[in-house]
């Protein structure tokens, strides 16, 4: 059998240069085809662009900000809370000096009651915003139906004030205020700078609700782990190593979140890493150091009263 080096010398070491130079050709093309848009842009790619662009069909649309930026919001926001929130809880109790029986029962519960609250506000809220859109729809629509030269005058307006000639605004919108659902959307866009949503929206807020829960509630539960780990796996390990496995374990998922979330922004993935890692463990220094101070002012309160 030929071993893979043997393969590639019989490719690319052949003796004639215009086969050769067809076959590179063949595979750089190729190459190009499996290369999906933010890529050729991150790279500054315009063949890999145009390749992308030509291979994808019109009706595909572009799928890749739907199923992965459409639901950035609530896992990286639902994650970043949730973990923040809880390790304010642990750095706050550990600076006040309390049992890690409490830091449990305080993490556990605050973690899923809050992550309850916010899948269900994440819910109520994206579902109270798109039907709010809907109805400033149906009035553009109506407005649009008994009143159509004003609607039009407006949207001309708009893209002169854009940059376009007054001839070419008109063109532009005499043309398409011919297909009325389509027209009536633009002027969501445009005018009113609302997206228009889906029609199952009511279950795209449902499913914005739940990953923010489980975003939440997953992340948050993870700085309250070694609470739970090591004295079940090292009972002879002190209570102090308890608080540096926790920022061991938050600074690595803050760290991790950032860094994913520099895949949907154009941010090095080290740096928005560092970012959040930063902002994060100031958050938690500020929870750390209150309840530093509070366990102490308390403390020489109790002494006095004695």
């Amino acid at each position: 059998a030929a071993t893979p080096f043997a393969v590639f010398r019989r490719n690319y070491r052949t003796r004639d240069p215009q086969k050769r130079k067809r076959k590179m050709s063949s595979e750089a093309t190729s190459l190009l085809q499996n290369i999906d848009a933010r890529t050729a842009f991150e790279g500054s790619n315009v063949e890999a662009s145009r390749q992308y662009h030509d291979g994808k069909s019109s009706d595909k649309g572009e799928d890749w900000h739907q199923s992965e930026g459409g639901f950035l919001k609530p896992i990286i926001f639902g994650g970043l809370d949730g973990i923040l929130t809880s390790f304010a809880i642990v750095a706050g109790a550990a600076g006040g000096g309390l049992d890690p029986t409490v830091v449990l029962v305080l993490g556990f519960s605050n973690i899923f009651a809050d992550a309850l609250s916010m899948g269900v506000g994440e819910f109520l809220s994206s579902k109270a915003t798109n039907e709010w859109i809907l109805s400033e729809r149906r009035r553009e629509e109506w407005e649009m139906e008994n009143y159509p030269e004003g609607e039009i005058r407006e949207m001309i307006d708009i893209y002169v004030a854009k940059g376009m000639s007054k001839e070419d605004a008109t063109l532009v919108i005499t043309t398409m205020s011919k297909y009325k659902d389509f027209f009536v959307d633009v002027m969501m866009q445009q005018e009113l700078e609302l997206q228009v949503p889906e029609e199952d929206h009511v279950q795209e807020s449902m499913r914005e609700g739940l990953i923010m829960f489980l975003s939440f509630a997953t992340f948050g539960a993870m700085p309250l782990l070694g609470y739970v780990v090591i004295p079940a796996t090292f009972p002879d390990l002190g209570e102090e190593l308890l608080f540096k496995a926790a920022c061991i374990v938050t600074g690595c998922v803050l760290f991790l979140l950032g860094s994913v979330k520099s895949k949907f922004a154009a941010s090095h993935w080290f740096w928005s890493g560092l970012e959040t890692l930063l902002l994060g463990g100031a958050c938690a220094t500020v929870a750390f150091t209150i309840g530093f101070y509070i366990n102490n002012l308390l403390g020489d309160e109790v002494e006095g009263v004695a």
